[in-house]
């Protein structure tokens, strides 16, 4: 059973009485330095002190997911090089040691994996849209003239956001309060789709910023690329950063018209071009990924933070990154709503002088619901419950998507499309979207639509050589491992079903897979196999079912699935690797 608010607060004052806090774990050591949290935190967690005179809060790659749910945080979150026992490649134990926080409280369970299924069951689901409502109003009240911020994937992540063509999250985000967003997945409902809601539903009301995205004709922005608010006086700067691989992590052809990057050049400019506008304070609201955002912070100057998305890392503090120009904050708040940012700066004399940051994990047992909020996202979800609620099938596994190289719901995927489609080997997307579920939970329609609602989500069927095979996994393998992050493009390693081989995360572009095996003989280079997949990014799909239909199938014959069989490559030089549990 999980607690409820009333049993929470009920514990809080019976520690309080007896001179004990419960919330030990959500108060950073303040004698370690860097520490910019030295306020002791009170007993509630969500009474938060305010600092300083500029406030921004921030949540990024909800995904569409408006009711509370269940995440399990990754076991595998590799670090190569120069990033190997750096934030945020630290899972598990090495994550509570960095931190200091205490195994068993709130925190570890909020940012690691460690018990996650008693510890899920103990405190209940995180995120949901009135739940965050209520913490965002509450934060705002404790500091007048604060912005929020949507780091984007805000539009894609669930069946009604597919169905209603984004409209849901639209309406949420207006009513949640939404400053300034930038985007990515919000690209695969097409150019014309977004440029519509930014131009109408947007207008007046919600920023949306991306300075990296030009059109191909004439190679201007498309978007603005900064906006300029005054907090308390302070004129403050956000800059958009969207997701720089849309064209090639994604549909190209949904935006054939615009081209992306990282254009840390174009992003200095945008930098100097906002101070010199009056901006004395200037944040980058980005969507390129934490390691992205750590070397871009090295790079270009005059950022005093970046509040980043897309890799999905629950990051605790924010990492201190000097450049020639003085120092940049890097945060990344997490993923599904279930963490809110909260950046208070003290500016003096037009310049950033000191700092708190909290990232709170939303809790929804210990946040009441927002009720016009909740009443909206009610009437949203009304025409979709019944479908939504089809219980398909019981698990005595723990379902979930995030980590290295696969998860177990992303197995069951596998699973699905080699029996569907029948096919000795499958291809999923190392996409890091996606709920959790609890073992003898009923997974319903819509958990299978929280891992598979995109716009191409048709399945294939296609003949590859064993060649073709391994260049694939390398290709993906260099985005994920590369040494330089400008060339990683986010994401997880491919998921695979049905072969076997051995990965070197460490090894050079095409040396890290070896010994593949299939069926228990190696895959002949030069012979053809028969692989099923789906989300292909090709323009021409040979029509076919959506993959949502052939998982719910698959879940439907089953009814009961006991402990999952998960395929994960066995791993080269990875000894001692703080990512790894």
């Amino acid at each position: 059973m999980s607690l409820t608010r009333r049993e929470f607060m009920q514990m809080l004052a019976a520690a309080s009485v007896a001179g004990f806090s419960l919330n030990n774990a959500f108060a950073a050591d303040a004698s370690k330095e860097g520490d910019k949290t030295a306020v002791k935190a009170p007993s509630n967690p969500y009474e938060l002190p305010a600092f300083g005179n500029v406030s921004l809060m921030h949540y990024t790659d909800c995904h569409a997911q408006l009711l509370p749910i269940y995440f399990r945080e990754p076991n595998v979150n590799l670090g190569i090089g120069s990033m190997k026992g750096a934030v945020p490649h630290l899972v598990g134990e090495h994550f509570l040691k960095k931190y200091g926080i205490e195994a068993g409280t709130m925190d570890a369970h909020a940012f690691t994996y460690i018990d996650y299924v008693e510890a899920a069951k103990k405190y209940g689901k995180v995120g949901g849209f009135a739940h965050l409502k209520t913490l965002v109003d509450q934060v705002r009240a404790q500091r007048p003239g604060s912005l929020l911020l949507d780091g984007g994937d805000t539009w894609q992540g669930s069946w009604t956001a597919l169905k209603t063509n984004a409209q849901d999250m639209v309406d949420a985000q207006l009513a949640l309060g939404v400053d300034v967003m930038t985007p990515h997945w919000e690209m695969t409902f097409g150019a014309d789709r977004v440029k519509e809601i930014v131009e109408k539903d947007f207008a007046g009301k919600i920023d949306f910023v991306a300075q990296n995205v030009f059109s191909n004709d004439f190679d201007e922005r498309v978007f603005e690329p900064f906006v300029i608010k005054e907090i308390n006086g302070v004129p403050v700067a956000i800059i958009g950063q969207a997701f720089p691989y849309v064209p090639v992590a994604n549909p190209k052809h949904m935006v054939a018209d615009w081209s992306f990057g990282i254009r840390d050049d174009d992003m200095q400019q945008a930098v100097d071009d906002a101070r010199s506008k009056g901006a004395k304070v200037v944040i980058m609201l980005s969507h390129n990924g934490m390691d992205v955002d750590l070397k871009m912070a090295s790079k270009v100057t005059g950022i005093d933070a970046i509040m980043g998305g897309h890799t999905h890392d629950g990051v605790f503090q924010p990492v201190v990154v000097e450049n020639s120009g003085g120092k940049t904050l890097v945060t990344n708040a997490g993923f599904n709503g279930k963490f809110l940012g909260v950046l208070d700066l003290d500016v003096k004399d037009g310049k950033v002088a000191d700092f708190r940051y909290k990232l709170l994990p939303v809790f929804s047992n210990l946040l009441e619901a927002n009720k016009d909020m909740q009443a909206l996202i009610d009437k949203i979800r009304e025409p979709y419950k019944k479908e939504l609620a089809e219980e398909l099938a019981v698990c005595d596994d723990v379902l979930y998507r995030r980590g290295n190289f696969n998860g177990t719901f992303d197995q069951l995927i596998c699973d699905a499309l080699m029996e569907g489609l029948d096919a000795p080997l499958a291809f999923s997307p190392g996409f890091r979207w996606g709920t959790s579920v609890l073992p003898g939970q009923p997974i319903t329609f819509e958990h299978v639509a929280d891992q598979t609602a995109i716009t191409y989500g048709t399945v294939t069927r296609n003949e590859m050589t064993g060649e073709t095979i391994k260049t694939i996994l390398e290709d993906v393998a260099d985005n994920l491992f590369n040494e330089d992050p400008y060339y990683q493009q986010g994401g997880d390693m491919v998921r695979v079903g049905g072969l076997k081989f051995t990965f070197d995360p460490t090894a050079k572009m095409g040396n890290r897979v070896s010994d593949m095996e299939l069926g228990g003989k190696p895959l002949d280079a030069a012979k053809t196999y028969p692989v099923a997949g789906w989300a292909s990014v090709q323009e021409e799909v040979k029509p076919n079912k959506q993959i949502w239909e052939v998982v719910a199938d698959y879940l439907r014959d089953k009814k009961t699935i006991g402990k999952i069989e998960l395929n994960t490559p066995k791993l080269k030089n990875v000894d001692g690797n703080e990512g790894l549990a």
